[in-house]
């Protein structure tokens, strides 16, 4: 594959997973949680959407070989 084809798959996932962790700990924060409950569920937001991608991933990379 192409490095900048990776690198550019590389950058829309850690965005979206960015994203993702803003809008769970500002959904958490509006919802009436503490700054570290806020956190919390943010840094599993961000942990969640990354271990999707790595599981879609190795899905991906089991079936073109």
């Amino acid at each position: 594959m192409n490095l900048a084809l990776v690198l550019l798959t590389t950058a829309v996932v850690l965005v979206t997973a960015l994203l993702a962790a803003a809008g769970a700990g500002k959904l958490a924060r509006l919802d009436g949680a503490t700054y570290p409950a806020s956190l919390t569920h943010a840094a599993l937001a961000f942990t969640a959407v990354l271990s999707l991608a790595a599981a879609v991933t190795a899905a991906f990379t089991g079936l073109l070989k």
